[in-house]
């Protein structure tokens, strides 16, 4: 059975976890340090308030083992707040979290809470799907070894480098679990 570590210090955890466990995997919370002693296959970074996140990350002792484990190839799906996390570049932020996905990312880009909105968007590998955006980041540019799976009005919102899956919107909200199912796919 696939274990699957959620970050869980703050933001939108549960539902990534009950989406996983519907799919058969095995879910694990990280709160604090300790936690990261155990066993797990792939990580989900969700959405929340990534400055809040960073800065517990950091406090906790988390922060250096979760980044060591992502550049050593563990399975990374981030949402949200998660692709923050991940981004080497925020175009208007001056913080820097984990810097391994490099990409560039406009935070808030939609605007503060009026700016959350649905769509349905096509995402490569998957055909039509359900977008939730809450407050949502997108990817402002790509570097070249970077795959673009999915845009909306032009914006970049989901991609694919190495390990990590990174995504603007929220698909643990969607109902559909075809993005948590391309993700364990991707978990040895």
């Amino acid at each position: 059975m696939r274990r699957v570590a959620v970050l869980a210090v703050q933001g939108a955890f549960i539902e990534h976890e009950k989406m996983l466990r519907s799919l058969g995997a095995e879910t694990i919370e990280l709160r604090k340090k300790s936690d990261l002693e155990q066993e797990f296959d792939g990580l989900i970074l969700p959405g929340g308030e990534s400055t809040v996140q960073g800065k517990l990350l950091r406090e906790l002792g988390m922060y250096d083992i979760l980044k060591e484990k992502i550049e050593a190839g563990l399975p990374v799906l981030a949402t949200c707040a998660g692709l923050i996390l991940l981004a080497q570049e925020l175009t208007n932020d001056e913080n820097r979290y984990f810097a391994t996905l490099p990409v560039s990312v406009k935070r808030n880009a939609y605007g503060r809470q009026l700016g959350s909105f649905h769509c349905d968007g096509s995402m490569k590998g998957i055909g039509v799907y359900p977008m939730e955006f809450i407050r949502a980041p997108y990817i402002e540019s790509v570097s070249p070894e970077v795959d673009v799976l999915a845009e909306v009005d032009g914006h970049i919102v989901a991609v694919k480098y190495k390990n990590q899956t990174a995504l603007a919107f929220h698909p643990e909200l969607s109902g559909d679990a075809r993005v948590h199912e391309m993700f364990l796919r991707q978990i040895r």
